[in-house]
């Protein structure tokens, strides 16, 4: 029995309690649905993974020491990471549609709406409880820090947690990744709640043609206007435009196509396996974690809900010519986001095509988002 034991104490079983089996079962929830319902697999896969590793064999996967993964998780605590995912998205991403109709830009400020309601509404749980519930109590950086989950923006949430709230970062990346693989599920409901039958089957006019000047002189006078005026956010919206720069030129094609493939896959692998890999029992499984993960919720349904309302409004101020069904791409879950703008459109009129014109309110949220975490950064960190 003795050498029995001694064998067991060699393995992982030893270490193995009820905490990291309900995390070892989240997991393998997370692998389902990114392996048979599809919902981002490039994201939820290696969390998954990341999560099952790390409550088995928490050593092998510890962000500290001199594991493989605490080498890789240098990339996100000296932030590497977010700014190189921003260069890549840059690359991806046509800036036409924002520069045709700048009144888009209007949605993207509606979907900033849940940062806010995440972020009142940690701090008025911790007014209301946290004195007498250290597990409900706040500070004004971790609330800031959880209400970047309502933007929907990956990197950017890594990036404002890592800086603000490092001690939150597990379970804030955890949520805000979550949250953008069930865009297709949360979002909808609210879109066809918050929209007329009559509302929903505008057909917009075709997006004017951008010249090729216009796209180059965009993202360098971003790039001097951010760094000017809010140099917080230069990290992420520099490489944003920077990438953007190299697919508008049109002389670094190799370039831009290792960035919008290659470098882009693997960065998401990274980022998702050490996201997943801080996600042990011990650092989700506490009430704190609980409340994070339904301020996300509100706050992601919040920023939803403002987008489509700022959409409705400018039908009005247009003349009926917005389809308040692309306010839903007021968060910055791209190009997710859009997609989901154009499917449940084509539900009430299949001969509609909005995914270009929800490509506007989405860009604007994506700069928007690492706007006000470059504010928050300045003011709090």
């Amino acid at each position: 029995m003795e050498s029995l034991e001694s064998i067991i104490g060699l393995t992982s079983l030893s270490s193995l309690g009820v905490k990291p089996l309900i995390m070892i079962c989240l997991s393998f929830l997370l692998a389902y649905l990114a392996i048979v319902k599809k919902y981002e697999p490039l994201l939820l896969l290696p969390i998954s993974f990341g999560m099952l590793i790390a409550n088995i064999s928490p050593e092998l996967l510890s962000a500290e020491g001199d594991k493989i993964i605490a080498f890789l998780y240098q990339g996100i605590k000296m932030e590497i990471f977010p700014p190189l995912i921003f260069l890549c998205i840059g690359a991806l991403t046509d800036f036409g549609p924002l520069i045709a109709s700048p009144k888009s830009a209007l949605i993207g400020i509606g979907g900033q709406l849940g940062i806010f309601a995440a972020l009142g509404g940690a701090l008025l749980i911790s007014a209301l409880f946290g004195g007498s519930i250290p597990d409900l109590a706040f500070t004004l950086k971790q609330a800031a820090a959880i209400g970047i989950i309502g933007s929907s923006d990956g990197p950017t949430t890594i990036y404002i947690a890592n800086t603000l709230a490092p001690e939150l970062f597990a379970t804030i990346s955890i949520a805000a990744y979550s949250y953008m693989a069930l865009v297709p599920i949360i979002q909808p409901p609210i879109m066809r709640l918050l929209t007329t039958p009559e509302e929903r089957v505008i057909v917009m006019p075709k997006p004017e043609n951008v010249t090729k000047r216009q796209k180059i002189i965009f993202p360098i006078a971003m790039t001097a206007g951010t760094l000017l005026l809010v140099p917080a956010a230069g990290p992420l919206i520099s490489m944003l435009m920077l990438g953007n720069l190299i697919r508008e030129s049109g002389v670094t094609e190799r370039i831009s196509t290792a960035l919008q493939h290659d470098l882009l896959s693997l960065l998401t692998l990274l980022i998702a396996l050490c996201v997943g890999a801080t996600a042990t029992a011990d650092n989700i499984l506490t009430p704190k974690t609980i409340l994070i993960i339904l301020l996300g919720l509100t706050a992601f349904s919040f920023g939803t809900a403002g987008g489509v309302l700022m959409a409705k409004l400018l039908n009005k101020i247009t003349g009926g010519k917005v389809n308040p069904l692309i306010g839903n791409s007021g968060v910055s879950a791209m190009p997710m986001a859009a997609r989901v703008s154009q499917k449940v459109a084509q539900e009430y009129n299949p001969n509609n095509y909005v995914l270009m014109h929800a490509m506007g309110p989405i860009v604007s949220s994506t700069l928007g988002s690492a706007l006000v975490a470059g504010i928050f950064i300045t003011l709090l960190s």
